[in-house]
């Protein structure tokens, strides 16, 4: 059995298991997907370890992703106007990098930096 997202104007509505006779007998637009699959790396089942197989579409699909057809792909919604999208891995990452510290930041749209987080104040 294999995974396969359900894509609805270009945003994954659902994902399920499935075999492939199933799949060609439903309605709408079913794209394939691999669980094993993150940034454009195919890991060993249950492991962070690359294992040399195919890396199907970037990303594992998950509801609310984005297929872009032209990179033939699976994303997360950009978060942020100002992000930017890496083509190898299909992510997106911040135009300043996260600090380098024991900190806990979040990102700031207005000022284009990392605020640092005040966990004392979240809520």
């Amino acid at each position: 059995m294999s995974h396969y997202a359900k894509v609805e104007n270009g945003v994954v509505v659902n994902v399920i298991v499935a075999e492939q006779d199933f799949v060609d007998h439903q309605d709408g637009q079913w794209v394939q997907t691999s669980y094993n699959t993150r940034k454009g790396i195919h890991y060993a089942p249950n492991s962070n370890d690359p294992d040399g197989g195919i890396a199907l579409r970037k990303n594992y699909a998950g509801i609310g992703f984005i297929y872009d057809i032209e990179r033939d792909a699976f994303m997360r919604p950009k978060p942020y106007d100002s992000w930017l999208l890496d083509e190898q891995t299909c992510t997106w990452y911040s135009p300043v990098p996260y600090p380098n510290d024991d900190n806990t930041y979040e990102w700031n749209e207005e000022t284009q930096a990392w605020d640092l987080f005040d966990l004392g104040n979240s809520g």
